[in-house]
């Protein structure tokens, strides 16, 4: 990963981004912090005191794993089985046979993550491309569009 520009938010736009965090996933951060923006390849990515916190693809932030691991966010929330894990750890999008349970508010373009079915520990971030419920139902597919995973370079960024 190649990290083309590198700078730091201004007070305004680091508390637009809060906001933003706040209202899309239920996550408070404290208003004393430092951000950062890394723009690298084709998205972007804020480091909230120096930690990968939220990325930017196609002008939508998404939180990045360590941040949903941080901040408990539990909106988007999908339960993978184990056999989907050795797939999606390698970055591939999930489809829906291997699903065991969705978050049934989901809507189809929604950001999403997934996470084991064992350890509940979370894996991918991605876009929805079918509904909660559809998700839960359906035995054929793609379900979600894989954006971020866990070993990859937003996740070697800490």
């Amino acid at each position: 990963m190649e990290i083309k520009r590198r700078h730091h938010l201004k007070k305004k736009e680091l508390k637009k981004v809060l906001e933003e965090l706040r209202d899309a996933f239920g996550v408070e951060i404290p208003k004393k912090v430092k951000g950062e923006v890394l723009v690298v390849d084709n998205y972007e990515v804020m480091l909230i005191d120096g930690e990968p916190t939220l990325f930017k693809v196609e002008d939508k932030l998404y939180p990045t794993l360590h941040c949903i691991m941080k901040y408990n966010i539990e909106r988007g929330k999908v339960v993978v089985d184990m056999g989907a894990v050795r797939f999606l750890v390698k970055g591939a999008d999930v489809m829906a046979p291997g699903i065991v349970d969705a978050d049934e508010d989901i809507k189809e373009g929604d950001m999403v993550f997934a996470v084991d079915e064992t350890h509940n520990k979370p894996l991918i971030v991605g876009r929805a491309l079918m509904d909660g419920v559809t998700m839960k139902n359906s035995n054929r597919g793609r379900a979600i569009k894989t954006l971020h995973y866990v070993g990859d370079a937003i996740w070697n960024l800490k």
